[in-house]
């Protein structure tokens, strides 16, 4: 089942964001396997992320590679994710 994933960080810029991705897609392997979507939105405080995951055994196997690499680049540590249980999702065609 899908899980839709939602987290607001205040006080992490997009260059903070930047630079723990580019950290992720330099580690072997897929540390995004099983994540159909993902957005991060600039919120004027912080940034937003929004994932959309194939399952929340997908999901908690990123978090908890992403969790120690967030810390190990000192970005601030933000509130528990929202997690909720997706009903029905589609990606449109060729996006």
């Amino acid at each position: 089942m899908a899980i839709l994933m939602q987290v607001e960080l205040p006080g992490v810029t997009t260059d903070q964001y930047d630079a723990l991705h580019a950290k992720l897609r330099a580690l072997p392997g897929n540390p995004f396997e099983g994540c159909l979507a993902h957005m991060c939105v600039e919120t004027g405080g912080g940034v937003q992320i929004t994932d959309l995951w194939e399952s929340e055994q997908a999901m908690q196997t990123f978090m908890s590679i992403v969790t120690p690499l967030a810390a190990e680049t000192d970005l601030p540590q933000g509130p528990e994710p929202k997690v909720a249980r997706v009903h029905n999702h589609y990606l449109a065609a060729g996006a």
